[in-house]
């Protein structure tokens, strides 16, 4: 394992989301794992919803914030983002988020984590305090229903320009998707796919601090 990047403690570690960190302004998406999109709503064992894609935001920023953080590069995705493993103060983040419930293990590219998964499902902890839909059926339900709301029902990813004049695309699954409104004459667009978006010069939002 070749290590690509590293932080000390206190320096330039930022929480995308659940499952992507930026390190030094490289961004990485970590191996084997999936974790709720920041808008997703999971089941609580007491039958009530929960945030459970802030939370695994959260607990990711417990893990890395204020920690010599480093990763390794396992190849590029789809999207230009580094496929790594990452560790916090020496300890594999990625498999703390599947190991508290925080993410799912990735078994469609992956089965590193398979085991922890089902100790994590055994413990009923996290996402596993009750019948939850995986981020990737999440995803592709968010993509579908927002089909019928698109010009020519398709393209629904919102290619929004905010206040300071950045350039955001917000996916379906986005927590800000239903209340970003998109304007054609200030510039803003309409996107069928993430890498659409980033070629175009858009970036996804951030939902850490």
């Amino acid at each position: 394992m070749s290590l690509f990047s590293s932080a000390f403690a206190g320096s330039a570690v930022h929480v995308v989301d659940g499952d992507t960190l930026d390190v030094n302004g490289v961004r990485y998406r970590l191996h084997g794992i999936d974790a709720p999109e920041a808008g997703q709503v999971c089941a609580g064992s007491d039958g009530r919803n929960w945030a459970c894609g802030q939370g695994a935001i959260r607990q990711m920023e417990e893990l890395v914030l204020g920690k010599a953080v480093e990763c390794d590069s396992r190849g590029q995705d789809a999207y230009g983002r580094i496929i790594s493993v990452c560790t916090a103060d020496g300890i594999e983040i990625n498999a703390l988020m599947v190991e508290t419930g925080m993410a799912w293990a990735f078994r469609k590219y992956s089965v590193d984590y398979a085991d922890l998964e089902d100790a994590a499902r055994e413990r009923r902890v996290g996402i596993w305090q009750a019948s939850t839909d995986p981020a990737w059926n999440y995803r592709a339900h968010k993509w579908d229903a927002s089909l019928s709301d698109v010009p020519e029902g398709k393209c629904p990813i919102k290619g929004n320009i905010n206040r300071r004049n950045h350039r955001i695309y917000h996916v379906p699954w986005s927590k800000d998707y239903a209340k970003t409104k998109i304007d054609l004459e200030r510039g803003e667009r309409w996107f069928c796919s993430e890498d659409e978006a980033i070629a175009a010069g858009w970036r996804a939002p951030l939902w850490g601090k």
